[in-house]
């Protein structure tokens, strides 16, 4: 399989290329340039395997070309080897939705399910290249961590993380800036994510530093990241086992993770509607309701992973909707850089077929929390709390709502809600007592490119 940059499509890429670099040179994210599309006898057969078997399937579509199916096969295992749950992910009941426990991973988020698989295939490619790999990514909670204990204390790896200084839950921070191995790098931006995700995309485009250091990127914009995380579509589907289309309900900020339902839809799973559904930082929700792609500032709430305004995997979905059309999607990224961008309705029509959305205010996300502990017994994190709040707005049936995150992860929302938190697993309290490790730098690009050089 080969991929193009959704910017410029003139030139085709292979998966290492694409894995490695992970944003490319002109600022596009890459694509591959046709899917599979499988049957539902295919399907069938695809049915009845468990998760790691079903991911070796998922993935080998599209990086066969980089790592065979049995050496594939083998790094799978390896990756969720770590996980509370044999099957990786863990389906519940929820009232008449059903939740996509994805949160049984070593950090506690669904970031920890392709995050472990990148780690491993980091290690994989450093194994048959004598080379050394920066990875510099920005985080608005779980992505850090995920990728810290992806990537802490393996060879000829350094890993530098921004995350938006006091704009990410305690526990979210001490999970990254608590790591002592020697390969990690912890940097808080006096900004918001956005403009964490800003400073990564700049030192990317800046090729000179880039490439001085063989920097990568492990942000949603990896395709790497999308490909696993559409797995777990697959086997919600294949383990509910009805013969009609279901849909999802997905708390997003960057757009990465329904994508992923997306990519699953498009390869053939019967997917009904994906729920784009958004706290008060609500620009998906304006955009795929009426077309509004204006940014505004960004707002603290209690569900922070979420408060993003700029949702960098929607240019896949732009660049897909107008007809794989890159010189019209980078003049569209122009506009979305200065912030002028207007859904035109044709495209808006096109992507009202796919994605439905709603967002929840501060009040509505604890309401959910509470009335769910209530009726259900069950603390939701307030991510997952915007998800089920979404889905019982839109009333759909037949609908699962990824549940992203632990509850213990955030404590003061849960406080808030019921008076009441989960405690973090024992093996992860000691965060709560040992010294956090972390750099503190100003808003500026350069300040971070100085800070990572000064390290190498």
């Amino acid at each position: 399989m080969k991929y193009v940059s959704t910017r410029n499509n003139s030139k085709e890429y292979s998966f290492e290329e694409v894995f490695i670099k992970g944003l490319a040179d002109d600022g596009g994210l890459y694509v591959p340039t046709s899917l599979k599309k499988f049957s539902s006898d295919e399907l069938s057969e695809l049915k009845n395997l468990n998760y790691n078997d079903l991911s070796t399937e998922i993935i080998n579509q599209f990086s066969s070309d980089f790592i065979s199916k049995d050496d594939l096969t083998s790094l799978i295992k390896k990756s969720y080897s770590t996980f509370r749950e044999k099957e990786v992910v863990k389906i519940s009941n929820i009232g008449d939705l059903k939740l996509l426990e994805l949160f049984h991973g070593p950090t506690l988020a669904f970031k920890d399910v392709a995050m472990q698989f990148i780690g491993n295939l980091y290690e994989y490619y450093l194994s048959k290249n004598d080379k050394k790999i920066n990875i510099v990514v920005a985080t608005s909670g779980d992505t850090g961590a995920a990728a810290i204990d992806a990537i802490k204390g393996k060879s000829n790896l350094n890993i530098f993380v921004l995350h938006p200084n006091n704009r990410i839950s305690p526990v979210q921070r001490k999970l990254m800036t608590t790591v002592e191995d020697k390969n990690v790098f912890n940097i808080a931006i006096d900004g918001n994510f956005d403009d964490c995700q800003n400073i990564v995309k700049q030192m990317f485009s800046d090729l000179n530093f880039s490439k001085s250091i063989n920097m990568s990127g492990v942000n949603s914009i990896n395709w790497a990241r999308i490909i696993a995380q559409a797995v777990y579509y697959f086997y919600t589907y294949f383990k509910i086992n009805e013969d009609k289309p279901i849909s999802f309900s997905v708390p997003t900020g960057n757009f990465g993770d329904v994508f992923a339902g997306y990519l699953a839809k498009e390869m053939g799973l019967p997917i009904d509607k994906l729920i784009v559904a958004t706290n008060e930082n609500d620009i998906l929700h304006r955009a795929i309701s009426n077309g509004d792609y204006i940014s505004k500032k960004v707002k603290e709430t209690l569900s922070p992973s979420m408060d993003i305004q700029l949702a960098s995997n929607f240019e896949r979905l732009i660049y897909y909707v107008n007809n794989s059309n890159s010189d019209i999607t980078s003049d569209i990224m122009k506009k979305v850089k200065y912030n002028e961008y207007k859904i035109e309705k044709s495209n808006l029509d096109i992507i009202q077929k796919d994605f439905i959305s709603e967002s929840c205010d501060e009040n509505e996300t604890l309401e959910i929390i509470k009335k769910n502990f209530e009726i259900n017994s069950i603390i939701l994190d307030p991510h997952t709390a915007v998800g089920v709040g979404a889905a019982n707005k839109l009333n759909l049936n037949d609908c699962v709502v990824l549940s992203t995150a632990h509850p213990c992860k955030f404590p003061a929302a849960t406080d808030k809600a019921i008076n009441k938190h989960e405690e973090l697993p024992i093996e992860l309290q000691y965060v709560h007592s040992k010294e956090e490790n972390f750099q503190l730098l100003k808003n500026e690009a350069e300040a971070v490119k100085n800070f990572v050089k000064s390290k190498l």
